[in-house]
């Protein structure tokens, strides 16, 4: 009888859940569109990113969607960095970074890395479709280019 009594209940719940569902309001076409994605490139190469969701990575992708070419130069023996060309905000906290890394130096510097470091950066994402061995294949051997693109 009590387990009857629960599976009543359950259902009772579950149908109320959706007669709710069924009531909202329809999202509207706004509210559907996606965030255009930033795409990145290392040279030619298109490498995944994971961006991470903060006011500096909206920025850059107000700059990505005219295109964004960033120079940048090997640093440390670990790091690419390039000057983005304009202040980004920031929200610097200390970090210690790993190969795939993407941060924000002294907000206008975008810094790519293929080793680890601790600093005080602005995380931007990571790169996720490359093994450390990659990155440091295609960022350790002399300096690179970043594009940056909206689609």
């Amino acid at each position: 009888m009590k387990k009857g009594f629960s599976l009543l209940c359950v259902a009772v719940l579950a149908m109320t859940a959706l007669i709710c569902l069924a009531e909202a309001s329809p999202l509207t076409t706004t509210e559907l569109e996606e965030v255009p994605v930033m795409k990145m490139y290392i040279n030619d190469t298109p490498v995944e990113v994971a961006w991470e969701d903060n006011e500096a990575v909206a920025a850059l992708r107000e700059l990505a969607a005219e295109g964004l070419t960033i120079q940048m130069a090997m640093y440390g023996g670990f790091e690419q960095v390039g000057d983005i060309g304009q202040r980004l905000p920031s929200q610097d906290v200390q970090t210690v970074t790993e190969a795939g890394d993407l941060v924000l130096y002294s907000s206008d510097q975008l810094v790519v890395f293929y080793g680890s470091n601790s600093w005080a950066y602005t995380r931007l994402g990571r790169i996720t479709d490359q093994t450390p061995e990659e990155l440091r294949a295609l960022l350790a051997h002399g300096d690179v280019t970043i594009t940056l693109t909206v689609e």
